[in-house]
């Protein structure tokens, strides 16, 4: 382990874990404040404290609720969770099912859902979550080239007549290229093929649409996808997801899916604060339009650069792995925390610094990340 670790540190991608006290749009590291770039706090919710001390302010303290004890089949299931589901429910109008992370929803879902005979087609870029769900799968997998839907037909095509079921999976924004999938086109080969869609709204969620519900529920497809995964540890601020589907795929995830069944459920406190601050998201109109003032801004700005996407993601790309580095150090220097995503975690000769903005920022902030790529 040790040479493969020492290997690792040569190629400049040895990770570490550091500690880091965060808040609002900055974070401290060993006693000195940074610009924090490389958060998923897409509304800023961090930086409004009030918001925090509101929701202490409701609890009563007549109950335990800081640890859910067993899973949610056993004594877990807490009536603020079925109270969360319900009002899911509610804004979708659609069954929701609530799992402690994005990662356990794409790795739970994906191997119940599917069976030998079955195809998936997931696009190239799908997050690492939903490739080690699909590895767990019985069934069989094929890659289609990122948002090419030329090649997606051509697979649901030479395929449709091979299989019991086709899932087409993908992302609805991309966390590593900050740029969105074609949902209409997705739809529409869905239907011409008769296949089904699982679409991660991790990025979208809280973001996008006048009520923060994400992309698929913004263009009206609810009820078209069968499988809507919504992340709550980024723009909510929390943690959890939940997935967005019928009633029977409901039923059929609590007696299938094994990352639901045999784990703790999330305890209640998290799951009170999800209630709390969803309902907060839905009217916060105004930090989505100003993020997306911001990120247009920023965009316009870094004209002449290498920019990936059209979203609030903004991934740099800089190329190698030690250049990219020296790029992040360099930023760092002067006080600006944007993390280098590596070859592997995207591709050999892409690395790139990834600029997550959040709501809280300001026009100033961005101009200083500018004037500081300059330097």
């Amino acid at each position: 382990m040790q040479q493969k670790l020492n290997e690792l540190e040569e190629k400049g991608l040895l990770r570490e874990l550091k500690p880091l006290l965060q808040k609002g749009v900055f974070l401290t590291y060993k006693d000195r404040e940074y610009l924090n770039l490389s958060s998923n706090d897409y509304l800023g919710i961090s930086a409004h404290p009030e918001l925090q001390q509101e929701f202490l302010n409701t609890l009563d303290g007549n109950e335990f609720i800081l640890g859910a004890l067993s899973s949610r089949l056993l004594t877990g299931n807490s009536p603020c969770t079925e109270a969360l589901e319900h009002y899911l429910q509610t804004l979708y109008g659609k069954e929701c099912l609530l799992y402690n992370s994005g990662y356990h929803a794409n790795v739970g879902i994906l191997p119940a859902i599917t069976e030998k005979g079955d195809l998936i087609l997931a696009d190239k870029l799908i997050h690492a979550s939903i490739i080690d769900g699909v590895k767990l799968c019985a069934c069989e997998l094929k890659r289609y080239k990122h948002n090419d839907y030329e090649h997606l037909e051509h697979l649901l095509k030479n395929n449709s007549e091979k299989y019991n079921t086709i899932y087409i999976v993908t992302e609805s924004i991309f966390s590593m290229d900050g740029d969105t999938a074609d949902l209409d086109k997705l739809i529409f080969l869905k239907k011409k093929y008769n296949a089904k869609l699982y679409i991660d709204e991790a990025h979208a969620f809280g973001v996008v649409g006048n009520k923060g519900l994400g992309c698929v529920y913004n263009k009206g497809f609810i009820q078209d996808v069968e499988y809507t995964v919504c992340t709550l540890g980024k723009a909510a601020a929390s943690e959890g997801a939940f997935v967005v589907c019928g009633e029977e795929i409901k039923k059929w995830l609590i007696n299938k899916s094994r990352t639901l069944i045999f784990t703790t459920a999330t305890p209640p406190i998290n799951i009170l604060w999800t209630h709390f601050i969803i309902e907060k998201i839905t009217a916060m109109q105004q930090e989505r339009e100003h993020l997306n003032r911001i990120a247009t801004y920023f965009r316009t700005k870094l004209e002449g650069f290498d920019v990936l996407g059209n979203t609030h993601i903004i991934p740099l790309v800089i190329g190698e792995n030690k250049s990219c580095s020296q790029w992040a150090e360099k930023l760092q220097s002067r006080g600006i925390w944007a993390m280098p995503v590596r070859y592997p975690s995207v591709p050999a000769g892409s690395a790139r610094i990834r600029f997550s903005l959040t709501a809280a920022m300001s026009v100033e902030q961005i101009n200083n990340v500018y004037d500081s790529l300059l330097a």
